[in-house]
């Protein structure tokens, strides 16, 4: 028999970290995981209008590896040692988003203007993404005021990775030949 994906433990509005500490779903905490959850989803969406540029698709798995990694992290009490082994990030880790960002800019043009998303729904969903993505790296910020430890290489990532995404938007509309949307200011 499979297990069953519910347990009723969070029914009162209550669940635990990975060392058993009960929090209110609303914990800071469980948001910053919750939303790092949510970008990994629409990074999948991201690769699911990407098939046909399979290195950009093997790149994002690997970044949606990552965000598991950062989703375990986050999940963990910080007070307690967990008996469990979590995945750790690198420097490389970060190295590798610089790297892929760099190698996008030297077929992009220059931007002279703010950019309005849209214009393809993959260019939509990938500004979709870091939008999300820079919600998490907000709420992981809000979790070191509060003096409550965070991994120093996940605010890194994250920022990073919102970077990321941004460029990706703008190589995808690239390589679909849609015309960027500059923003023009009313005067």
């Amino acid at each position: 028999m499979a297990f069953k994906i519910y347990t009723k433990t969070g029914d009162k509005g209550k669940t635990a970290l990975i060392g058993g500490t009960k929090v209110p779903k609303s914990d800071l905490r469980i948001d910053a995981y919750g939303t790092i959850d949510e970008l990994n989803s629409y990074i999948g969406l991201v690769s699911d209008y990407l098939t046909a540029h399979p290195d950009t698709v093997t790149l994002l798995r690997e970044i949606q590896d990552r965000l598991f990694t950062i989703g375990s992290s986050l999940a963990c009490d910080p007070d307690k040692d967990t008996k469990m082994r979590i995945p750790d990030l690198h420097a490389a880790d970060i190295t590798l988003l610089e790297e892929q960002m760099d190698k996008m800019n030297e077929i992009l043009p220059e931007m002279k203007s703010f950019i309005i998303p849209g214009g393809h729904v993959a260019v939509s969903t990938c500004h979709i993404a870091r939008c999300v993505c820079r919600r998490a790296e907000r709420l992981c910020v809000g979790l070191q005021e509060q003096q409550q430890f965070i991994e120093p290489l996940v605010l890194q990532y994250v920022n990073r990775l919102s970077d990321y995404l941004f460029v990706l938007a703008r190589w995808i509309g690239h390589t679909f030949q849609v015309a960027e949307i500059p923003w023009k200011a009313r005067i």
